[in-house]
């Protein structure tokens, strides 16, 4: 069994276990799901809060065991809601259409499941509409962000392995605190202890993830997406640091989080503004971002990115100079 799964998925096999081993034990729970006792204890209430009787029995020959004649209601669509379902999985991945897909696979499962009269709209709607995929979107792998979001919910420190933009690698031991989708993009916002501050990785960049033994407390009152655009443009390998000679409140609607953060220049109202942060693609930043700037501005630091710059206006003048 795979030892990162979500915690809806480790509940359901929490309750396969009950199913098939009444009076098995929360020790022979942890053990199975790969958890602490106090964990498989947890995924019991889970089970119990859903409205599964899961009875107890203390003693030396005590376990859980799921009550008599326990049978579990069938998931039910209405047209509306599985029309709603087919039309959120072909907007997220298009590639869905096809069977062969993974997500494709899954979503044929669940349309096959539906009542003829729903079904066969599902169906329809599937075999013929048409998607065109997001290019700014990212798909992560299944195992990886599972493990990621186990952890999170486990609140168990875990080790990334990442590979940026630039393709540079490296290790870092982080608490997990949540997983955020961003315009098609999933993230991992998280606490470096490497780095000792707070760090958002792009899922789809991790190439591995072990889990430690050590435990974590997210931040009080932690607001993921908050959060995760408050820290977007911090922490790459390049500096950037771009003035404009304009008011802030006129700049910041052009400004992308991850491009950093938006700050007033000389403490002055009326002396422009100075946008600072971090990127580990310098060459992004200055053809893809800059340039939808309608204001003037001038790169300060960092090196690499002010290079990149040189080079796109390097590469636009040759552009107007005669054959």
């Amino acid at each position: 069994m795979p030892t990162d799964l979500s915690p809806t998925a480790r509940a359901l096999r929490t309750m396969e276990l009950l199913r098939n081993r009444p009076g098995v034990t929360a020790g022979e729970l942890a053990e199975h799901l790969h958890v602490t006792e106090r964990a498989a204890r947890r995924y019991v209430g889970i089970l119990r809060e859903a409205g599964i009787p899961v009875e107890s029995t203390r003693g030396p020959y005590g376990g859980y065991r799921l009550g008599r004649g326990t049978r579990l209601p069938p998931v039910a669509f209405t047209e509306p809601e599985a029309l709603g379902l087919v039309m959120a999985v072909l907007d997220g991945q298009p590639a869905a259409t096809d069977a062969g897909d993974v997500v494709g696979a899954a979503l044929g499962k669940v349309i096959r499941a539906l009542p003829e009269s729903v079904g066969r709209q599902a169906a329809a709607l599937r075999e013929h509409a048409s998607a065109a995929p997001d290019r700014s979107s990212a798909r992560p792998d299944p195992a990886i962000t599972s493990a990621l979001v186990a952890a999170g919910a486990d609140r168990r420190r875990v080790v990334v392995a990442y590979r940026s933009e630039s393709g540079r690698e490296w290790e870092a031991e982080v608490d997990p605190w949540a997983v955020v989708v961003r315009h098609g993009r999933w993230y991992l916002l998280c606490h470096s202890h490497h780095a000792r501050a707070v760090r958002t990785y792009r899922v789809d960049r991790v190439r591995e993830v072990r889990r430690t033994t050590r435990a974590f407390e997210p931040p009080d009152g932690l607001d993921p997406v908050a959060a995760l655009e408050e820290n977007l443009g911090t922490g790459w390998e390049f500096a950037t640091r771009v003035v404009f000679d304009a008011p802030q409140e006129e700049v910041a609607p052009w400004i992308r989080p991850p491009m950093g953060r938006l700050e007033p220049r000389g403490g002055a109202p009326g002396e422009g503004c100075v946008l600072v942060g971090s990127t580990s693609n310098p060459a992004m930043y200055a053809q893809e971002w800059l340039p939808t700037i309608p204001f003037p501005f001038r790169v300060e630091g960092g090196p690499e990115l002010r290079a990149a710059v040189a080079t796109l206006v390097s590469r636009l003048t040759a552009s107007l100079e005669p054959r």
